[in-house]
């Protein structure tokens, strides 16, 4: 994916409905593409890190109530995810759940995991606008 280049956002959109099927085997496929940019990026960083350091770090990534769903909610997705009347948008496990699903559908709808895990990697270091602004709030 170029920079400027339209690409049909058909299961982007699919995936900030939470009761979907499609909601749960894009959530299935986003976490395996944040599993395996954790695992990526750990062994660029040291080519030597055991087994164990590296699960370690996959799973604190994984972790919904920490990681996911925070990185959930600094792009706001609590906010735009829809649920039934009864659920809690904001719970860590719709959150977590959507944001999987978010970087599976972007896996869909590119055609591939490199934009995904480059999505995926932006967020997980910062580099989104939402979570520039809510930084900046914080000062």
């Amino acid at each position: 994916m170029r920079p400027g280049e339209f690409v049909p956002v058909v299961f982007l959109a699919l995936a900030i409905y939470s009761p979907l099927q499609n909601n749960k085997a894009l959530s299935i496929l986003g976490a395996s593409v944040i599993e395996a940019s954790v695992a990526l990026k750990s062994l660029a960083k040291d080519v030597d890190i055991s087994p164990k350091d590296l699960n370690r770090k996959i799973s604190e990534v994984c972790n919904m109530e920490s990681s996911c769903a925070k990185e959930g909610s600094q792009l706001g997705l609590q906010k735009v995810v829809r649920v039934s009347p009864k659920t809690d948008s904001s719970s860590p496990a719709v959150v977590c759940g959507a944001f999987r699903a978010v970087i599976g559908a972007i896996a869909v709808d590119t055609g591939n995991f490199d934009d995904a895990t480059r999505v995926f990697v932006a967020v997980l270091d910062g580099k989104t606008a939402s979570r520039r602004a809510s930084s900046n709030s914080e000062r």
